[in-house]
């Protein structure tokens, strides 16, 4: 049973006459007339007596009729509400570096977002979730975080990295005989080291130390050349333009893959906020995280 079908009987019931409920209803008859079946299906009572000349309520249409357009009234009271609080109350949403394609369309339902400009790590935006800076943030974040800064998380993205070297070969190569750029920044790099410190500890790869923001952009490319051998990427560079002169190679035997979690603290008891954490993760699933040939590091709130 749908709100959609309640007002279709409410049509019906009013004008007697499912033409003319049709026209109102701006759909066709026909439709109009298996959607009436599937409510009454769904209710186990017959809502009208109708042949070809004459359409009348039912004995059980007439009870309930009062009872649906109250509900309505309910609903549409509901949907009000909504408005009236999306409009007063900007929710604040900050992010490392990736948003999905679809945020303005997914939160516009229930609340106005605000999309904070400055783009700062992972560890730094969460922390102004912490502190209430910010109310929401897309960030990647380990359990032992959340449960230090008071804050809960739903997955919402996740990235498949690749390698990057020189030459033409365009194969698939193991993680052990990859590269991981490590940069001495702590401040800027500091959830990417302790991801990527993971990363050569789990899977033998190759830990290379940088000192010059490398990690990603036109810094990066030159590490790949200096480095003779493919370089993992940080998922902060994956829209980067590959240079020429360097190729994508697919990393197997673990795939590894880098996760982005929506934040929000623990003790938030603002239904704009719950409900733009509600319509944001809403179908996500677990994105193929779950299999057995994937690597996540210890910590990730999505590891199994």
């Amino acid at each position: 049973m749908e709100l959609r079908q309640l007002r279709y009987f409410v049509a019906v019931a009013e004008e007697l006459n499912f033409g003319r409920a049709a026209e109102r209803l701006l759909i066709a008859g026909p439709s109009l007339s298996q959607q009436i079946k599937a409510l009454e299906r769904d209710l186990g009572v017959r809502l009208f007596d109708r042949d070809r000349r004459s359409v009348s309520l039912t004995p059980a249409g007439s009870a309930l009729l009062p009872h649906v357009r109250a509900l309505l009234e309910r609903a549409d009271d509901v949907g009000r509400r909504a408005k009236q609080l999306a409009g007063s109350e900007a929710v604040r949403l900050g992010y490392a570096n990736w948003l999905p394609t679809d945020l303005a369309a997914r939160a516009s339902a229930v609340a106005r977002l605000h999309v904070d400009a400055w783009i700062a790590p992972s560890h730094t935006q969460a922390a102004r979730v912490a502190d209430g800076s910010l109310d929401l943030a897309v960030c990647w974040v380990r359990t032992e975080d959340l449960r230090r800064q008071g804050l809960r998380s739903r997955l919402l993205g996740a990235d498949l990295l690749y390698a990057v070297s020189t030459g033409d070969d365009t194969g698939p190569v193991r993680a052990e005989d990859t590269a991981v750029l490590l940069d001495d920044d702590t401040t800027s790099w500091l959830s990417w080291n302790l991801y990527a410190e993971r990363l050569v500890a789990d899977t033998g790869a190759r830990a290379v130390r940088i000192s010059d923001g490398g990690v990603t952009g036109s810094g990066f490319f030159d590490h790949v050349r200096r480095c003779r051998g493919p370089v993992v990427n940080c998922p902060k560079g994956q829209t980067a333009p590959l240079p020429p002169d360097l190729v994508k190679r697919p990393v197997l035997g673990p795939e590894v893959y880098w996760t982005w979690s929506l934040v929000w603290r623990a003790d938030e008891v603002r239904g704009t906020v719950l409900a733009v954490v509600d319509a944001l993760t809403e179908g996500v699933g677990d994105l193929g995280l779950h299999r057995s040939d994937v690597w996540l590091p210890d910590g990730d709130p999505y590891k199994r």
